[in-house]
């Protein structure tokens, strides 16, 4: 038998594009990022999540409050708990994509903003344990082709971002597609066996 619940618990656009910079500042802190990551489970409260990152209530409060000023989350149900009605909040979409940056400022806030190099420290103790499972690969290939293996890949992440909460464990999923100056063979010569 199959459980099919909607992760998260609610619903949410699938995209956003990003480009306002109070967005922007409000994803590139690494406290903020993690509310976002754990608010694709199911909506949380601010107790919830102060919980879960072990803050304090009112640190993870001021974050919140900044996300949702950002318009990166919302208050998505409530409910009445004695004479207090508590909040539950969830992102207001999957996918948060940078856009077109115009301002040089902007530029410098999305440049910190590094998945790759997160996931590296992240997964140091894994690979220490010998329990990291990664791949690298280089490939030249037209931009339009980046363009749609890179759709494959956000679609990848939102089925493993879909996949039923169970375990004790956490898994990270990290993907990046980057130009690099990796070398590459020339053109094969016509007529040429070697």
């Amino acid at each position: 038998m199959s459980v099919n619940r909607q992760i998260p618990d609610y619903d949410l656009d699938d995209m956003l594009v990003v480009t306002a910079t109070e967005q922007l500042r409000a994803l590139a802190d690494p406290l903020r990022e993690t509310l976002l990551e754990l608010l694709l489970e199911r909506a949380a409260t601010v107790t919830e999540l102060a919980r879960a990152v072990d803050r304090p209530k009112s640190s993870v409060a001021y974050h919140v409050n900044l996300l949702v000023t950002a318009g990166l989350l919302r208050v998505v149900r409530t409910r009445r708990v004695r004479a207090i009605e508590e909040r539950y909040y969830g992102r207001v979409a999957r996918t948060f994509y940078v856009g077109a940056l115009h301002q040089p400022a902007d530029r410098q806030i999305v440049a910190g903003i590094n998945g790759v190099a997160q996931a590296a420290a992240e997964s140091a103790a894994a690979h220490a344990a010998d329990d990291l499972r990664c791949t690298l690969v280089h490939a030249r290939i037209p931009v339009e082709e980046v363009r749609n293996f890179w759709a494959e890949v956000q679609e990848l992440a939102r089925r493993f971002a879909q996949i039923p909460r169970s375990g004790d464990q956490v898994y990270g999923f990290v993907a990046g597609l980057y130009p690099t100056d990796a070398p590459t063979l020339p053109e094969a010569e016509e007529g040429r066996a070697d």
